[in-house]
């Protein structure tokens, strides 16, 4: 079997040349002499007539041969001609793309190739420059997240280990205290490790899901009325949906959405003000909201609150907060139902809301 693919269109142009050649010998070869004594016709009875027809015919049958050998001779030093410069063409791109997609193998994410080649191996080009890109960028939040998870675990993991090497050296007491702040450090590491998963396999679609008609107002509704209490101990007024929007999703995940965007909103909010949760039909989509009246967000953080363990205010806690992935886990929710979540703000000091767009029944 041939592999290469040179050889391939040589022997391809050379069988459309072959072709071509056969046709005209059979046109030429065997009509030709018909047609040419036809032509030269001679008187019936005259020997010398008859004579020079048969000279003259066998003449144009030798020039006719030696015309098509000289043809084959052109046409296959043609088609190789052609067929290497066509090949080179086509294979060196291809060959550089080979190339680009071991290194890309052996981990050099920022290989590119050139597109500046005819319109179809251009287009291949770009998809495979957006391909690496992408990979290149799976890479960076890759490494990133090692090195976040790492860091969030490291400051629990110091604390229980100096308590404990305190209880175990007698310099700490083993009082009602220090089990509360043992278990306060544990249950902070179980939240997050558990986010994590959720996390994980929301992203990689490995969700159970069950995609039904739910009333995402009634759900906003249930979710904030068991938040009630803390916002109103704070002095913040939670205002919550009226009327019914039904959307096409999971109602547990639902939940889940809504749950994490009061959640980072209480949170934020200063004492004293509102939060106010709205649920709309937009089209085919329903539309959830939830606005505070908090520190804002610059247009460069209305993208990266949704990534992993980011921080708005750097000196904050993750102690006095969540586990830092919850908006991450609100976009790939968001995500795998059919939706997409995003956040608008006025500016620093003005505000934020985050939004979150489902599939209408």
């Amino acid at each position: 079997m041939v592999r290469s693919l040179r050889l391939r269109l040589l022997i391809a142009f050379l069988v459309v040349g072959a072709a071509a050649l056969a046709t005209v010998g059979v046109a030429v070869l065997l009509t030709g002499p018909g047609y040419f004594a036809e032509a030269m016709g001679h008187l019936p009875g005259d020997p010398m007539g008859e004579a020079m027809a048969n000279a003259t015919q066998t003449a144009f049958t030798e020039a006719m041969r030696r015309a098509l050998i000289a043809a084959t001779l052109i046409a296959v030093a043609t088609a190789t001609i052609v067929s290497l410069l066509v090949a080179a063409r086509i294979v060196r791109p291809i060959t550089a793309l080979a190339h680009a997609a071991r290194r890309i193998a052996g981990g050099d994410y920022a290989e590119r190739v050139p597109v500046d080649e005819p319109v179809e191996l251009a287009e291949l080009a770009m998809s495979f420059n957006e391909m690496a890109g992408s990979l290149e960028a799976t890479e960076r939040r890759r490494l990133q997240l090692v090195g976040d998870v790492a860091h969030e675990l490291r400051t629990p993991l110091t604390t229980l280990d100096g308590y404990l090497e305190g209880l175990e050296d007698g310099v700490v007491e083993p009082g009602a205290q220090t089990w509360r702040l043992l278990r306060t450090e544990t249950a902070r590491l179980t939240r997050m490790v558990s986010d994590l998963a959720e996390l994980w396999r929301a992203e990689a679609r490995e969700l159970p899901l069950r995609i039904d008609e739910v009333d995402v107002a009634e759900v906003a509704r249930e979710v904030g009325e068991r938040m009630a209490p803390g916002a109103a101990s704070r002095g913040v007024t939670l205002d919550l949906p009226t009327g019914g929007a039904v959307a096409r999703a999971d109602r547990d995940r639902v939940a889940q959405v809504i749950s994490n965007y009061l959640s980072n909103a209480l949170r934020h909010a200063p004492d004293g003000t509102r939060v106010a949760v709205c649920v709309t039909r937009r089209g085919a989509s329903i539309r959830l909201a939830v606005a505070d009246e908090g520190p804002g967000l610059a247009a460069d953080q209305l993208e990266a609150v949704f990534e992993r363990f980011y921080r708005v205010d750097p000196a904050r806690s993750r102690a006095a907060g969540g586990s830092g992935i919850g908006l991450a886990i609100v976009r790939a929710l968001a995500d795998a139902m059919g939706g997409q979540a995003w956040a608008e703000s006025a500016g620093p000091g003005r505000g934020a809301t985050f939004y979150a767009e489902l599939p209408a029944a």
